[in-house]
């Protein structure tokens, strides 16, 4: 899908810039900003590069459909073939601690096609307004890949006694975006 800032008043353009560099440099592992350059816009998706000192990645992400709330598919130099998902989640204060709040099953499906079950990650990092949600997937390179072609991508979790948790995220440009990611990361490679 071809990018559609042209069309933007360049003040609305920058703030889409702002807001989205405030979100992507959200921290990869710990509570670390991250240099971002290389945006992309893809339709709602966008493709962006990550780095800090050596540390390089690559990140598609989609941060249109909830105004608190990025799904991004994740790459690192030097390994590439290993991509992740994840999905971050803005709260209200500073997190005081580094933990895994909570393991529990999740299962996501993009449109009516394959339903992906295992198990999702909850994590909070201290110094960090959000927690992020990483998921362990038997079937992450088919998942990513219906993604590409996909028009929505449904989440659920299952909190325990009847208590699901359910996300979707838009995929338009996701195809786009995340084939730049994965060649940026090759390129870096």
């Amino acid at each position: 899908m071809p990018s559609t800032s042209s069309t933007r008043s360049p003040v609305r353009a920058r703030l889409a810039w702002w807001l989205l560099a405030g979100l992507v440099a959200a921290p990869l592992a710990s509570a670390t900003n991250y240099n971002v350059s290389d945006a992309e816009q893809h339709g709602n998706w966008h493709s962006v590069t990550l780095s800090l000192g050596d540390e390089r990645h690559f990140r598609a992400l989609e941060q249109t459909s909830y105004s608190d709330s990025i799904l991004s598919v994740n790459y690192t130099a030097g390994v590439c073939d290993l991509p992740w998902l994840e999905v971050r989640v803005e709260l209200e204060e500073l997190q005081s601690e580094s933990r895994v709040a909570n393991l529990v099953p999740g299962d996501l499906r993009v449109d009516y096609a394959t339903i992906h079950s295992g198990a999702a990650e909850f994590i909070t990092q201290r110094g960090d307004r959000g927690f992020y949600v990483n998921f362990y997937l038997d079937e992450l390179g088919l998942l990513i890949d219906e993604m590409r072609e996909g028009e929505t991508l449904r989440l659920r979790f299952d909190r325990g006694d009847e208590d699901y948790w359910f996300m979707s995220f838009d995929l338009t440009g996701a195809g786009d975006a995340i084939a730049r990611a994965e060649q940026l990361c090759e390129t870096a490679g």
